[in-house]
């Protein structure tokens, strides 16, 4: 998994003081631009538990942040004592906590993997409270805590419950998801949908800049879908059916064997890439989502279309005449 951000020289340097001091509990990092930088420390004033209530006006409930802390209590422990916490709460900007959870174990990786015994990932400021990370270590010891994978994995679900909250409804999503940036030759392949020759428009998100790119325009078979979606990265797409109503479907697709990011910037787009389309006119009947490009098939597509008039009949049924008695 990796962002393209990478630790600082500055945070290199302030983390060999934090291995090497005898004054120092704990050192904050956050991301600027593409560094992870560092920032306030935290003194050593008495015991673990007690120096986590220094943490507390540095977390605030929309701001990521890498805490970096020494659990022992002396140097004459064994070297193993620090832990990376990841502060990503809930409630931060859905690209920050992308970009946070996508980057921590770089953040590990290169001031050394050896240095710690434990890599922490939190949502609220309460767990690093001393109950709370007594609660914490209960947890790991009675449980099965979660994995770096799953957890990460955490986060893409946050993303994709506020973009689905924030995107119903025309026009892009306002204070919700992941803004789209798309030039106008993805805008002139939406609006020939209607009309045009090509019945499909395939759209991937470029990972470094964020921006949605045009994957090509081309006039395909619906049995045909799933041989010209990409089988790793994720892909958004437009498909106009041949009938009289001119229906669009929009298709996603999101691999198993995607990193970690792109699934992200799927999760919190996928609303806004639809918003997007319908400002160009295109009326999205259907939309579908799958994993891997070959579930994308004619039958899987067309049962949507035959459920839905299923339950519309079903619904303005005309009442049975009661039975006689």
């Amino acid at each position: 998994m990796q962002s393209g951000i990478s630790a600082s020289a500055e945070l290199q340097s302030a983390f060999q003081t934090l291995a090497t001091s005898t004054t120092q509990r704990g050192l904050l990092a956050t991301i600027d631009k593409e560094s992870i930088v560092p920032g306030a420390t935290i003194p050593s004033t008495s015991t673990f538990l007690s120096d986590l209530s220094q943490l507390t006006p540095h977390l605030t409930p929309t701001a990521a942040l890498y805490i970096l802390l020494r659990r022992a209590d002396t140097l004459s422990s064994p070297d193993r004592t620090l832990i990376a916490i990841s502060y990503i709460p809930s409630t931060a900007p859905v690209r920050q906590k992308m970009l946070f959870a996508s980057t921590r174990l770089t953040l590990v990786r290169e001031l050394g993997s050896d240095h710690f015994s434990e890599s922490v990932f939190c949502t609220a400021a309460d767990e690093l409270s001393a109950a709370g990370w007594e609660k914490h270590v209960k947890h790991t010891q009675t449980d099965n805590p979660l994995t770096q994978e799953e957890q990460d994995l955490v986060v893409i679900r946050q993303a994709e419950a506020l973009e689905s909250r924030g995107t119903r409804g025309q026009g892009l999503v306002q204070g919700g998801g992941l803004e789209i940036r798309a030039d106008e030759e993805i805008r002139e392949a939406l609006r020939g949908l209607g009309d045009g020759e090509e019945n499909f428009v395939q759209l991937r998100m470029d990972v470094g800049s964020e921006t949605l790119r045009l994957v090509g325009r081309e006039r395909v078979g619906l049995g045909e879908l799933a041989g010209v979606i990409d089988g790793v990265e994720p892909r958004f797409g437009f498909y106009r059916l041949g009938d009289a109503e001119r229906s669009v479907v929009f298709i996603s697709t999101c691999p198993s064997a995607a990193k970690i990011k792109a699934r992200m910037l799927y999760a919190a787009s996928r609303g806004n890439v639809v918003s997007l389309a319908q400002g160009e006119g295109v009326k999205v009947a259907k939309r579908l989502e799958f994993t891997n490009p070959d579930e994308v098939t004619e039958e899987a597509v067309l049962e949507e279309f035959r459920e839905a008039e299923v339950e519309e009949k079903k619904g303005f049924a005309k009442p049975k005449r009661p039975g006689r008695r």
